[in-house]
């Protein structure tokens, strides 16, 4: 069993392909891309932790869309997520778990997962890692800020979007 982080996904959201410069000419052509390399990176007893931003479609979309993907879900909350959360068809149960900020262990490493870039993160003096999306790769003083975290004070922090990465990231080789 493998564990995956990924965030920002944006099923159904069509300026993405726009916004974010996606080799796509439609949202049908994006989404089944997305699901194609989810499902050739994650097999089905594998844990895949999306931190945010994951659909803009409403429930039953997103339903047939989970149903799609390979491995066991958890959603940490992003600031887009409301359109499906708040949907009464939306099936809850398609997620492992659907929370706002999550902390997991792998290797005895702490890791702390939140949609947003947060200055400061439980244990990041000892070591643990913060993983964040929102940001996308626009160039941004936060950007610049959780670099210098890094750079400067030798804090972890990553941004682990499928728009910085191209791909799901594996926990274990983050680590």
């Amino acid at each position: 069993m493998n564990n995956w982080v990924t965030s920002d996904l944006h099923f159904g959201h069509k300026n993405i392909i726009k916004y974010e410069n996606r080799p796509f000419k439609d949202i049908e052509e994006m989404d089944k891309a997305i699901i194609e390399l989810w499902n050739k990176t994650v097999k089905k007893d594998d844990k895949v932790y999306v931190l945010g931003d994951f659909s803009w479609y409403k429930g039953e979309k997103t339903n047939e869309i989970l149903y799609k993907l390979n491995g066991n879900k958890f959603l940490i909350i992003g600031n887009h997520d409301k359109n499906f959360l708040d949907d009464k068809r939306f099936n809850k149960n398609l997620f492992e778990e659907i929370c706002y900020y999550k902390e997991i262990k792998i290797n005895k490493k702490k890791i702390v997962m939140f949609h947003y870039p947060i200055a400061e993160w439980n244990g990041q003096i000892n070591g643990s890692i913060h993983l964040f999306g929102h940001i996308h790769t626009i160039k941004s003083n936060t950007s610049e800020y959780m670099n210098k975290l890094n750079n400067k004070y030798g804090y972890k922090c990553i941004n682990v979007g499928i728009d910085v990465h191209k791909r799901l990231l594996n926990l274990e080789e983050l680590l």
